[in-house]
């Protein structure tokens, strides 16, 4: 190819050239620029929605979380109330046994002895009372018999025949119920 063209019209042409190379240089560069901004709001817009989705996902941990507290808290609270009502019948199906051999020795009279007591719980809240003892007469045991009987706190009061036989030197039994309160 030869190029008969005047140095001034070669010289716009070679500027021309520079100038279409300038001008795609910079379109490319400015769409090197425009994807560039799309990739990053991409890229934002991910992980914009991961932190949305790793917040629900944390919240409906700990839901879950204080749902298993309050799971827990509940059972510790439902073991406590088992525990207070288990107290709270002990309590109140307690038998006082200084009570019961407290009004026993005032219902003695002087030189009976006792060499056994004891005590059984029914299922009717009844107090079960077995006592063994010693007395030295029929009369003295005819006595505490009777103490037994007078005082309320005593129910059914029986003596075995047994005891009656001899008229000296009677080792007796005697039952009687009291109801616990």
């Amino acid at each position: 190819m030869i190029n008969l063209l005047p140095p001034v019209e070669k010289e716009k042409i070679s500027l021309e050239k520079k100038k279409r190379m300038v001008v795609i240089l910079w379109l490319l560069i400015l769409f090197f620029i425009v994807c560039l901004i799309l990739v990053l709001f991409s890229v934002k817009v991910y992980f914009q929605c991961q932190v949305k989705i790793q917040k629900t996902i944390l919240s409906q941990v700990q839901k879950e979380a204080a749902a298993s507290e309050v799971k827990d808290f509940k059972e510790k609270i439902r073991l406590v109330n088992s525990k207070l009502i288990s107290l709270k019948s002990f309590y109140q199906n307690k038998i006082y046994f200084s009570e019961i051999l407290g009004e026993v020795s005032r219902t003695l009279p002087k030189n009976i002895y006792l060499t056994n007591l004891s005590l059984r719980k029914t299922e009717e809240g009844k107090i079960v009372v077995s006592l063994s003892g010693f007395s030295p007469t029929r009369e003295l045991l005819f006595e505490f018999k009777k103490n037994l009987e007078e005082k309320a706190f005593f129910k059914e009061v029986y003596f075995p025949p047994a005891n009656w036989v001899k008229p000296k030197d009677i080792n007796f039994v005697v039952t009687f119920e009291i109801f616990s309160q």
